[in-house]
Formats: C-alpha cells, structure tokens, sequence
C-alpha cells in the first residue's frame, strides 16, 4: 500500500493531494499542517484521509512531500533525512532550489531526497485553494537527479506522470535562474503595479471602476501570499537582483522615449516586446 504524506495542506499540497489520490498513484494520503484552521478544512474538505502529527507522517509515509515555504522546507528536509529509511523518498516542491541542495548536499540520506519543482499555481493560497487538475500539463522540475537514489528519482518521476506534467531534468543553480526570469520577475512587477494603483487610489477613487481585463490580469499575483513569496525573493537573491537590474532599464527606455515624444522609439521597443509570441502563444 503507498502512503504519501504532504506537509503543508496549502494550494501544492492540497492540489497534490487531491491527483494522487483520485488518480489511484497513493492508496492513502495523510497530511500535516500547522494551522488548526487550515487542517481541519483539509480533511473537512476531503483533501487528505487524515491529518497526523509530522512525526506519524515521517514514520509511515512512502514518499514524503515537503510543500511548505521555503524558508521552513530548508530546515525541515535535513530533519527528515534524518528519520528516514531507505526505501522512504522525501521530494520537496519549492520554487528556488540551489540552497537547498547544498544544505543536503552532505547529508548521509541523500539520496533519498529528490528536489523537485511542479510549475503550478494560482494566486490563491490555504486548503480552500487546492484544485483538481493544477498540475495536468505544466513543468515538473527534477533537479540534481544525480545525487539522488535512482530508484527514489523513478518514483517522483511517476508521481508527476501521474499529475500529467511534462518531466524536466535540470541543475539547480540553472533553475533558479531560469524561474527569477519566468515566475520570479512576475511577481515582483504585479506587487509594484499593486502598490502604485493602490498609492493612485488615495486620491482618485473611481481608477477601479475603470480597471479592464488587462489590468486584473497584469495585477492577478499581486493577491499571492507573502509568507511564500518573501522567503524565495531572498533565496534567489541574486538572480532576482540581476532580472530586477535588467527590468529597471527596459522600464527606464520607455521613459526616456514617452518623455521625449519619441512615438517611433515607443514603437519600437513593444515590436522588439512582441516577439515573445514565438515562445508564448
């Protein structure tokens, strides 16, 4: 019988939770969540069949899902190792990689640990959250495989084939610089925007009233959680410092060219934009 346990019952582990078990890839899925709210909306939801301490789902969970801040899953995944046997798998699903890896990188059950990133989300968060097909589509991200156990890195593989994700193998530390440019940056530029209208809103009231789908797209992630997105800003630290760099000076061109009626020059810069269409459809 496999019995996944995920800790932290949020929008990636409730949404896991859900798959894997309806899918038939666990025959049982437990959960652990700090929040007493949050766990008894889990299981009241159906998200998982029982809510545990962490140390139950540590001792009887085949494959551990650590799906917790990163910030808390760098002290935690050393703790796990620590407790585990070797056919136990303990997976993570954190959206900035290197540091993590390198805390583990010595430790004697290492290759038990598979680091792995699903490319999933909303900007929701909580067991409320969690979704049917999150994952059915997108990118999971296997990172370092080879410092992992073949047999644990076969099982993370399967698990993601089973949420339907397009399996990619990469190093960590080009993870993370691939995530500050695609995720990371997004983020960031959706809370300024947020906090600009917001700065805007003091004195001219109807600016919602007049918001359009563009501007709900653009701002959507300003709704994510801060207790997730603070900590992976300072783990990726200077890969989202060289994107931010790079992003100032875009920003800056067109503001030298609005300022300067270069209407021409304005042009330019959104075709030079629009070729992003050959990547993204």
């Amino acid at each position: 019988m496999m019995q996944v346990g995920v800790i932290g019952i949020g929008l990636i582990g409730g949404s896991m939770a859900i798959d894997l078990k309806k899918r038939g890839f666990a025959d049982r899925v437990v959960g652990v969540e700090a929040d007493a709210l949050h766990a008894a909306a889990a299981k009241e939801i159906g998200l998982v069949d029982e809510v545990v301490t962490y140390e139950e789902c540590v001792a009887t969970s085949d494959i551990i899902v650590v799906a917790v801040p990163v910030s808390a899953a760098i002290r935690m995944i050393p703790d796990i190792l620590d407790k585990v046997n070797d056919r136990q798998v303990v997976t993570d699903v954190c959206s900035t990689k290197e540091k993590i890896n390198e805390i583990v990188h010595y430790h004697p059950n290492r290759k038990n640990f598979v680091a792995a990133h699903p490319m999933a989300g909303t900007e929701y968060s909580g067991p409320w959250a969690a979704l049917p097909g999150l994952f059915d589509g997108r990118a999971g991200i296997i990172c370092n495989a080879e410092d992992s156990d073949n047999r644990a890195v076969e099982l993370i593989k399967s698990m993601y084939d089973c949420l339907n994700m397009r399996i990619i193998f990469m190093r960590a530390a080009h993870h993370d610089v691939h995530t500050a440019y695609v995720s990371h940056i997004s983020h960031i530029t959706s809370f300024a925007l947020a906090l600009t209208v917001l700065e805007k809103e003091k004195n001219e009231k109807n600016i919602f009233d007049l918001a359009s789908g563009g501007f709900s797209s653009t701002v959507r992630l300003a709704k994510s959680n801060a207790d997730m997105w603070a900590p992976i800003f300072s783990q990726n630290k200077e890969n989202v410092l060289t994107v931010l760099d790079t992003y100032i000076e875009k920003l800056q061109e067109f503001k030298k060219r609005i300022a300067d009626y270069d209407e021409e020059g304005v042009k330019d810069l959104i075709h030079k934009a629009n070729k992003i269409k050959r990547i993204i459809r």
